[in-house]
């Protein structure tokens, strides 16, 4: 069905037609993959790329541990303040 047309001397008020969400046929034809970033990655590769994300990964998780952590301790302050009776007795008897 062809697109619908606006009568001469109105605004517009059909969208442009959007890019087809499918990859280029060549790009596949040849059996490499169209997004590299779908690729597996070599655990042994320490390419730029994978090391930027590995060190978002790493930030993202960190992040979210440590706001775990801040919960458990405002959940269970009994435990929490143990914890930091604990720490600071091993850092008093920690020998420098």
């Amino acid at each position: 069905m062809p697109p619908a047309t606006d009568p001469p001397g109105a605004p517009a008020t059909t969208p442009a037609p959007l890019p087809s969400p499918l990859p280029d046929a060549d790009a596949t034809a040849e059996g490499t993959p169209a997004d590299s970033t779908d690729a597996p990655t070599d655990e042994g590769a320490t390419g730029g790329e994978n090391d930027a994300a590995r060190r978002r990964r790493r930030a993202q998780f960190l992040r979210e541990l440590n706001e775990a952590k801040e919960l458990r301790d405002r959940v269970q302050p009994r435990r929490a303040r143990a914890a930091r009776m604990r720490q600071a007795m091993r850092m008093r008897t920690f020998r420098w």
